[in-house]
C-alpha cells in the first residue's frame, strides 16, 4: 500500500508546487490593476493589452489555484454534518463525493474543452481587438489543464480517503 501513498506526495508536491507559482501571480495581478488603474485616472491612457492580461491571469490563477486549494480542503463548504462525524465517515463521504461529483465534472469540462482549445489553435485565434493579446488558444488551453489537475489532486483525495476508510493508515505519514 506505500506505493498508493507515494503517488499521493507526488500528485500533493506537483499541486503545491504549481499552487504556490499560482500565488505569485496574485501581487503581479494586484500589480498589474494598480498600474491600469493608475494611469486610466491619471493619465486617461489605457492599453488592451494590459486588460486582456488582468483577465488572462486572472483566469489561470483561478484554474490552476483549484487544485492547490482541493489539496488544503480550503474550498467553500456548508457543512452541518460533516464536520461531527467520525474520520472513517467522513473518509466515506469524500470517496463518494469524488466518485460522484469531482470525477464526473473534471472529465466532462476536459472532454468539452479540448475541441473547444483544438479549434482556437487550429485558426491561430487571437484577440479581436487593436492592440490585444496573440495566441488566445493558449488561454483556452488553461481550462483542461486546470480541471486536469482538479482531477489529479482528486485522485489523491480519493486514494487517501480509500486508505483512511479501510483502516489502512500507514504509509502516507512514513513516505
Amino acid at each position: 500500500m506505500s506505493s498508493y501513498w507515494r503517488v499521493c506526495k507526488v500528485i500533493d508536491a506537483l499541486n503545491e508546487k504549481i499552487g504556490t507559482i499560482v500565488s505569485w501571480g496574485t501581487g503581479i495581478l494586484v500589480l498589474m490593476v494598480f498600474l491600469d488603474t493608475f494611469l486610466r485616472y491619471l493619465f486617461s491612457k489605457t492599453f488592451v493589452a494590459v486588460q486582456e492580461l488582468e483577465w488572462h491571469l486572472f483566469s489561470v490563477i483561478f484554474l490552476f489555484g483549484a487544485a492547490y486549494t482541493l489539496k488544503h480542503n480550503a474550498h467553500v463548504r456548508v457543512d452541518f454534518i460533516y464536520h461531527r462525524l467520525s474520520r472513517r465517515a467522513k473518509a466515506l463521504i469524500n470517496c463518494i463525493g469524488c466518485l460522484v461529483f469531482l470525477f464526473p465534472g473534471c472529465f466532462l469540462v476536459i472532454y468539452a474543452t479540448v475541441p473547444f482549445v483544438e479549434a482556437s489553435w487550429a485558426i491561430g485565434e487571437a484577440s479581436p481587438d487593436p492592440g490585444g493579446l496573440p495566441a488566445r488558444w493558449l488561454l483556452k488551453a488553461a481550462l483542461p489543464f486546470g480541471f486536469s489537475l482538479i482531477a489529479l489532486q482528486g485522485i489523491s483525495l480519493f486514494v487517501e480517503n480509500l486508505l483512511v476508510f479501510l483502516r489502512i493508515t500507514t504509509g502516507k505519514e512514513e513516505a
